[in-house]
Protein backbone atom coordinates (compact mmCIF):
# COMPACT_ATOMS: atom_id res chain seq x y z
CA UNK A 1 0.00 0.00 0.00
CA UNK A 2 1.30 4.05 -0.53
CA UNK A 3 2.32 5.92 2.17
CA UNK A 4 0.23 9.01 2.17
CA UNK A 5 0.84 12.14 3.82
CA UNK A 6 -1.53 14.10 5.81
CA UNK A 7 -2.33 17.65 4.32
CA UNK A 8 -4.11 20.45 4.53
CA UNK A 9 -7.71 20.03 3.86
CA UNK A 10 -7.82 23.10 1.31
CA UNK A 11 -5.02 21.61 -0.48
CA UNK A 12 -6.84 18.43 0.04
CA UNK A 13 -10.08 19.85 -1.80
CA UNK A 14 -7.72 21.28 -4.73
CA UNK A 15 -6.51 17.58 -5.43
CA UNK A 16 -10.01 17.31 -7.56
CA UNK A 17 -8.97 16.46 -10.93
CA UNK A 18 -10.26 19.34 -12.30
CA UNK A 19 -13.10 21.70 -12.40
CA UNK A 20 -15.68 22.71 -15.13
CA UNK A 21 -15.08 26.50 -16.14
CA UNK A 22 -17.82 28.45 -17.21
CA UNK A 23 -18.85 31.77 -17.76
CA UNK A 24 -21.55 33.37 -15.73
CA UNK A 25 -23.66 36.33 -16.98
CA UNK A 26 -26.32 37.63 -14.59
CA UNK A 27 -28.21 40.88 -15.39
CA UNK A 28 -30.01 42.59 -18.24
CA UNK A 29 -30.04 46.85 -17.79
CA UNK A 30 -26.49 46.05 -15.65
CA UNK A 31 -25.03 43.06 -16.66
CA UNK A 32 -21.66 41.31 -15.53
CA UNK A 33 -19.62 38.50 -16.61
CA UNK A 34 -18.22 36.16 -14.08
CA UNK A 35 -15.86 33.74 -14.50
CA UNK A 36 -16.44 30.40 -12.59
CA UNK A 37 -15.23 26.75 -11.11
CA UNK A 38 -16.91 25.91 -8.21
CA UNK A 39 -20.24 25.15 -10.94
CA UNK A 40 -22.31 21.75 -10.06
CA UNK A 41 -25.01 19.67 -11.53
CA UNK A 42 -27.51 19.47 -8.14
CA UNK A 43 -29.97 17.68 -9.81
CA UNK A 44 -31.42 16.05 -13.55
CA UNK A 45 -34.67 16.36 -12.81
CA UNK A 46 -35.55 19.28 -12.43
CA UNK A 47 -32.51 20.03 -14.29
CA UNK A 48 -30.79 22.19 -11.94
CA UNK A 49 -26.95 24.01 -11.57
CA UNK A 50 -25.74 25.65 -9.01
CA UNK A 51 -22.62 28.24 -8.77
CA UNK A 52 -20.61 29.67 -6.35
CA UNK A 53 -20.01 32.90 -5.79
CA UNK A 54 -17.81 34.81 -2.63
CA UNK A 55 -19.84 37.85 -0.88
CA UNK A 56 -16.37 39.94 -1.90
CA UNK A 57 -17.04 39.48 -5.67
CA UNK A 58 -19.04 42.15 -7.49
CA UNK A 59 -21.58 39.46 -8.99
CA UNK A 60 -22.39 38.41 -5.74
CA UNK A 61 -24.54 41.08 -5.16
CA UNK A 62 -26.23 40.72 -8.71
CA UNK A 63 -26.96 37.43 -8.57
CA UNK A 64 -28.95 37.67 -5.46
CA UNK A 65 -31.05 40.82 -7.52
CA UNK A 66 -31.55 39.26 -10.50
CA UNK A 67 -34.33 36.20 -10.74
CA UNK A 68 -31.88 34.16 -13.21
CA UNK A 69 -28.75 34.17 -14.71
CA UNK A 70 -26.70 31.82 -17.69
CA UNK A 71 -24.25 29.27 -17.51
CA UNK A 72 -22.24 29.53 -20.90
CA UNK A 73 -19.31 27.21 -21.50
CA UNK A 74 -16.39 28.89 -23.42
CA UNK A 75 -14.20 27.14 -25.63
CA UNK A 76 -10.23 26.97 -25.53
CA UNK A 77 -10.09 30.04 -27.86
CA UNK A 78 -11.97 31.92 -25.08
CA UNK A 79 -9.30 31.45 -22.11
CA UNK A 80 -7.70 34.85 -22.28
CA UNK A 81 -11.13 36.34 -22.19
CA UNK A 82 -12.22 33.62 -19.34
CA UNK A 83 -8.98 34.96 -17.36
CA UNK A 84 -9.84 38.47 -17.77
CA UNK A 85 -13.43 38.15 -16.68
CA UNK A 86 -12.16 36.07 -13.64
CA UNK A 87 -8.86 38.45 -12.72
CA UNK A 88 -11.40 41.96 -13.21
CA UNK A 89 -14.49 43.60 -11.30
CA UNK A 90 -17.07 44.44 -13.79
CA UNK A 91 -18.20 47.23 -11.06
CA UNK A 92 -16.23 49.80 -13.19
CA UNK A 93 -16.51 48.10 -16.81
CA UNK A 94 -18.38 45.93 -19.27
CA UNK A 95 -16.71 42.76 -18.91
CA UNK A 96 -18.76 42.04 -22.95
CA UNK A 97 -17.06 45.42 -24.36
CA UNK A 98 -13.92 44.88 -22.95
CA UNK A 99 -13.27 41.30 -24.14
CA UNK A 100 -15.74 41.53 -27.69
CA UNK A 101 -17.97 38.97 -26.48
CA UNK A 102 -21.30 39.06 -27.79
CA UNK A 103 -24.35 39.09 -25.45
CA UNK A 104 -27.15 38.02 -27.31
CA UNK A 105 -30.51 38.41 -25.41
CA UNK A 106 -31.74 34.84 -23.65
CA UNK A 107 -34.64 32.94 -25.05
CA UNK A 108 -36.50 32.19 -21.82
CA UNK A 109 -34.41 34.54 -19.32
CA UNK A 110 -33.68 38.43 -19.08
CA UNK A 111 -30.32 37.44 -19.01
CA UNK A 112 -27.70 37.50 -21.97
CA UNK A 113 -26.09 34.17 -23.41
CA UNK A 114 -22.95 34.73 -24.74
CA UNK A 115 -22.82 33.70 -28.32
CA UNK A 116 -19.41 33.02 -28.57
CA UNK A 117 -19.74 30.18 -26.09
CA UNK A 118 -19.79 26.32 -26.85
CA UNK A 119 -23.11 25.68 -24.78
CA UNK A 120 -25.48 28.24 -22.90
CA UNK A 121 -28.05 27.53 -19.97
CA UNK A 122 -30.85 29.89 -19.08
CA UNK A 123 -31.46 29.10 -15.27
CA UNK A 124 -33.99 30.90 -13.15
CA UNK A 125 -33.01 31.22 -9.80
CA UNK A 126 -34.38 28.96 -7.72
CA UNK A 127 -32.50 28.93 -4.20
CA UNK A 128 -29.58 30.71 -2.74
CA UNK A 129 -27.74 29.22 0.52
CA UNK A 130 -24.72 30.21 1.91
CA UNK A 131 -21.82 27.39 2.38
CA UNK A 132 -18.71 28.64 4.59
CA UNK A 133 -16.57 31.38 2.51
CA UNK A 134 -19.34 30.95 -0.89
CA UNK A 135 -23.19 31.50 -1.54
CA UNK A 136 -24.58 29.08 -3.47
CA UNK A 137 -27.06 30.46 -6.38
CA UNK A 138 -29.09 27.52 -7.43
CA UNK A 139 -31.33 27.81 -10.97
CA UNK A 140 -33.52 25.23 -12.85
CA UNK A 141 -32.68 25.05 -16.70
CA UNK A 142 -35.15 26.39 -18.81
CA UNK A 143 -33.28 26.63 -22.07
CA UNK A 144 -30.17 24.96 -23.26
CA UNK A 145 -28.39 25.31 -26.76
CA UNK A 146 -24.98 24.01 -28.07
CA UNK A 147 -23.02 24.50 -31.30
CA UNK A 148 -23.62 21.94 -34.04
CA UNK A 149 -21.23 19.23 -33.58
CA UNK A 150 -19.99 20.06 -30.08
CA UNK A 151 -16.93 18.61 -28.97
CA UNK A 152 -16.19 18.80 -25.18
CA UNK A 153 -13.31 18.59 -25.73
CA UNK A 154 -12.70 21.86 -26.88
CA UNK A 155 -14.71 23.22 -23.24
CA UNK A 156 -12.11 24.64 -20.74
CA UNK A 157 -11.74 23.40 -17.31
CA UNK A 158 -9.57 24.59 -14.45
CA UNK A 159 -7.01 22.77 -12.46
CA UNK A 160 -4.50 23.64 -9.71
CA UNK A 161 -3.94 27.12 -11.25
CA UNK A 162 -4.00 25.67 -14.94
CA UNK A 163 -6.30 26.17 -17.91
CA UNK A 164 -6.95 23.01 -19.66
CA UNK A 165 -9.01 20.73 -22.15
CA UNK A 166 -9.11 16.88 -21.60
CA UNK A 167 -5.59 16.41 -21.42
CA UNK A 168 -4.14 19.46 -22.89
CA UNK A 169 -2.54 22.24 -20.98
CA UNK A 170 -3.69 25.83 -22.50
CA UNK A 171 -2.08 28.54 -20.17
CA UNK A 172 -0.66 28.30 -16.93
CA UNK A 173 -1.92 30.57 -14.20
Amino acid sequence: MAVKAEMNPVRGIRTFPAFPLVLGVVGKDEKNIITLSLVHVFSFNPPLIGVGISPSRHSHELFHRSPDFSINIPPKELVEESIFCGEKSGKDMDKFEETGLTAVPGKKIGTPIIEECLVNLECRKTQVFDTGDHTWFLGEVVCAQATENYDRERALIYWAGEFRTVGEVIRGR
